[in-house]
């Protein structure tokens, strides 16, 4: 499997795609000046972390990453699914979160016409997920060999 090849550079690649998500998430609200909505912060909540726990893993050359990792993109992947659907109208707008302040709905950036915050969010989410996921697997496939 040439997965295997690659597993071992699966913790820099979340470190990396933890990092570069924290970044742009603070150039939009601390360059930008675009306030986060209540759904954004509840993700950075979730984002954040994983940019140090992953770089403290790679320091200490830990093999389980995958324990830490894992809780906190499965839930910053359900809120940022949870505001991709109120974005996409496919949930109601009364049920946002979002009742005073700064919208979770409305977008005050969208590239190429559809990639809006939220979508970064959850696509970066998803990717850490199915990173860990793999690596976990692969992780109890050399422990079950030795």
């Amino acid at each position: 499997m040439k997965t295997k090849k690659y597993a071992i550079y699966f913790p820099y690649l979340v470190f990396i795609l933890s990092l570069l998500s924290t970044i742009i998430s603070l150039f939009f609200s601390e360059i930008l000046k675009f306030t986060p909505c209540v759904l954004c912060w509840y993700q950075r909540i979730f984002m954040f972390p994983m940019a140090l726990i992953s770089a403290v893993s790679i320091i200490r050359k830990q093999n389980d990453i995958h324990y830490y990792i894992l809780p906190l993109s499965v839930i910053g992947f359900a809120i940022a699914l949870y505001q991709n659907l109120l974005v996409w109208h496919i949930l109601p707008e009364q049920i946002a979160p979002c009742t005073a302040g700064v919208s979770c709905i409305q977008q005050p950036i969208t590239l190429f016409g559809f990639v809006t915050i939220p979508l970064g969010s959850m696509i970066a989410f998803a990717v850490i997920t199915v990173l860990m996921l793999l690596y976990g697997r692969l992780q109890k496939n050399v422990k079950n060999k030795k």
